[in-house]
């Protein structure tokens, strides 16, 4: 595809894992090559060996054959190239310059001062190539961090203060299930990356854009006062009803549950309408947004009477009926099974490169809609070092002496 947003954009891809791996998958599915660099000797992407696999027995807990290949690679690994490079040995450093030399893009999730280590930090690669855009994607950003300096999910979610924002008060912390912390720190990345590369345009420099996956979770909790609502006497914590936002929250029904949002004296109205229950709508009780906030248990006790004893999908047509928004509340498998997120490219069907479809499963994809643009990730994850050749030889230039030799010392 050449109408991709950053077709003709060279990133050389560092990370492993979840965060910087889907930062660069982002960065693939909005039309850049991505270049993976995998250290031969370790096996390469740590992601590699995450259960399950899928091979062409279909899906299993345990690799069962060589080229089975793990479901979080396969998901992760799209649309790039793999190259292998111990990184730990000098003999790679001069390659690594070489490969950033006409990049656009170098991103990284090391701990910090690894790249100075191994002689491939912001500073370093910027004189081989001052146009440079170095995004680091860590735990704590550049300065570092308490305890060991290293963080995943669970301690950013942890630190973050997140996890006391959900579940019932005086509960135990709620560890969320999607690993939000890992997940949200490359969405910022991409913006810096991107917003990075615009700056150079105009500028002629690249930059170091750092991310901290403790600073970008903590910026979304601040987005929303707890604070303050602490300081006026609101509990952070209500379980599953809002009740400043009453009638809001998440319902059981006869035979599952649904979410409702209705703050609005409209909605308000709408949900009383719905239930048949028109006397309320002027009931000096519910009719004001304040007033229902006063009285949001007894005005959630009502509508949660209601509610039970009908089906989930009949209370959301009532509620959509009077304009009502409600939802049924799905499990993922439902969810990345829905026509409307797979027709606009959300969602998309993954199946293995050698073996094909062998298993009905589902993967992110690029979710933006562009109307001048096309997005998507359409190439397979590569097999490790896939790409050796076609990235040492086509691209850099390298003879098949010098890629021999290289390869002979395990350097790459």
């Amino acid at each position: 595809m050449t109408d991709q947003p950053l077709a003709g954009r060279t990133v050389i891809d560092l990370t492993t894992a979840l965060a910087g791996p889907y930062a660069t998958l982002l960065l693939a599915g909005l039309g850049a090559t991505v270049i993976k660099v995998e250290n031969p000797l370790t096996g390469g992407d740590t992601s590699r060996n995450n259960a399950p696999y899928l091979g062409r027995d279909g899906l299993a807990l345990a690799r069962r054959h060589d080229d089975d290949m793990s479901v979080s690679m396969l998901v992760r690994g799209r649309g790039k190239k793999s190259v292998t490079l111990n990184l730990k040995d000098p003999r790679a450093t001069a390659v690594f310059h070489d490969l950033v030399r006409d990049a656009d893009v170098v991103v990284e999730n090391y701990s910090p001062g690894v790249t100075e280590r191994l002689g491939i930090d912001y500073a370093s690669l910027r004189e081989t190539n001052p146009r440079l855009v170095y995004t680091s994607i860590s735990g704590f950003g550049a300065q570092g961090g308490p305890g060991s300096g290293k963080a995943m999910d669970s301690i950013i979610q942890a630190l973050s203060g997140v996890m006391l924002t959900a579940g019932e008060p005086g509960g135990d912390p709620v560890r969320f299930g999607l690993p939000i912390g890992d997940l949200l720190a490359p969405l910022f990345a991409v913006v810096g990356t991107v917003s990075a590369l615009l700056q150079a345009e105009t500028t002629g420099q690249g930059q170091h854009v750092d991310v901290s996956m403790l600073g970008a979770l903590t910026s979304l909790v601040a987005c929303e006062p707890f604070d303050a609502f602490d300081a006026v006497g609101l509990p952070q914590r209500t379980g599953s009803m809002v009740p400043r936002l009453a009638p809001f929250g998440i319902l059981p029904a006869a035979d599952g549950h649904i979410a409702l949002c209705a703050p609005t004296d409209a909605f308000a109205r709408g949900v009383l309408t719905a239930m048949g229950r028109d006397d309320l709508v002027a009931d000096e009780r519910f009719r004001t947004r304040d007033q229902r906030v006063d009285r949001a248990d007894e005005l959630h006790g009502l509508i949660g009477d209601w509610c039970a004893a009908l089906p989930a999908a009949e209370i959301v047509a009532r509620l959509a009926e009077h304009g009502v928004p409600a939802a049924e509340v799905r499990d993922p498998r439902q969810a990345v099974r829905d026509p409307l997120v797979r027709e606009r490219g959300e969602v998309v069907p993954i199946a293995h490169p050698r073996h094909g479809a062998v298993a009905d499963l589902s993967a992110t994809g690029v979710p933006i809609v562009f109307s001048g643009a096309t997005v998507g990730l359409d190439a397979p994850p590569p097999a490790l070092g896939e790409h050796n050749d076609h990235v040492y030889h086509g691209l850099l230039g390298y003879s098949t002496d010098e890629i021999a030799a290289l390869t002979a010392a395990s350097v790459i």
